[in-house]
């Protein structure tokens, strides 16, 4: 027994420097695959960092209502609705050519004495959204082929945000209607919360260019309204528009290119200045 103890000893020594061995081997293979994922989420880092700087990334602006959701009749209902709440009678044909708009910009075109901001006007604004948001809101349906259009926008890697003269409130309405809600839950939203100014104003186009870190001149916005293309052309960017807004294409006349619907700017996508944007390099 006795003699049998050092060899004892020795094996106990061997098991233990081999468990050290793997110990040391397993943390290395560890420490190896977490810089390795390190080093790719750095890089991948200063990828989108030198793309801001560079102004490379190609970004669409997205208008909501009229543009990815039949909505703008029912916006108009509800202006009609609101005002003759508080004694005014707007008739659907005069608030109709307006939307697109905003409340700031809708309320003193129909009563010059009233500010979409402050006092009645304010009031009459609400109750259009209270309205959108739980009386019109459910009977609204996606323009065709805005579901697919969004699916094929972020297959070419363009940089998305919404630009909506809508409230926050209403929006998240307008994009469950429009079926792209969990398309875009993840990209930068600017609404007229974020401005004192709705379209046909640049602002609106502005803020959402500065939350997505676009320049103008790689950017298109879709939209469907004489104000998204004011508001876009003043801000530097171009627009596509589609007729399925209500407007007419003398009405469009300013955009880049006009289509009926999502549908029919995707059946055109290769032929569409979405492609040539698509397409595009830094050096361009």
């Amino acid at each position: 027994m006795r003699s049998g103890q050092p060899l004892d000893a020795l094996l106990d020594v061997k098991k233990e420097l081999t468990q050290d061995i793997s110990g040391v081997a397993a943390g290395i293979q560890q420490g190896a695959s977490d810089l390795a994922s390190n080093a790719k989420a750095t890089i991948a880092k200063v990828g989108d960092n030198l793309s801001d700087l560079t102004g490379s990334k190609k970004g669409i602006l997205l208008d909501v209502d009229g543009t990815l959701v039949i909505s703008n009749d029912a916006h108009a209902h509800a202006w009609v609705e609101a005002f003759a709440a508080f004694g005014y009678d707007i008739s659907f044909e005069q608030v109709r050519p307006l939307i697109g708009m905003g409340a700031d910009q809708v309320v003193p075109r129909m009563a010059s004495e009233l500010s979409g901001d402050e006092g009645v006007g304010k009031q009459i604004a609400d109750r259009r959204k209270e309205l959108i948001i739980h009386k019109f809101g459910s009977s609204l349906s996606p323009a065709p082929g805005s579901r697919d259009l969004i699916l094929k926008l972020k297959q070419e890697e363009f940089k998305l945000v919404v630009a909506s003269s809508a409230t926050s409130e209403e929006l998240s309405v307008l994009l469950k209607a429009a079926q792209v809600d969990d398309l875009l839950e993840e990209e930068p939203i600017t609404t007229s919360d974020d401005t004192d100014t709705s379209k046909p104003a640049p602002d609106l186009v502005q803020a959402a260019l500065k939350k997505a870190k676009l320049d103008s001149d790689r950017a298109i916005m879709l939209g469907d309204t004489p104000y998204d293309i004011q508001a876009a052309n003043a801000a530097g960017v171009d627009v596509i528009a589609f007729r399925c807004g209500g407007f007419d294409d003398s009405q469009l006349a300013g955009a880049l290119a006009i289509y009926d619907n999502p549908a029919d700017l995707l059946a055109q996508f290769e032929r569409s200045p979405l492609k040539q944007l698509a397409a595009s390099s830094i050096e361009s």
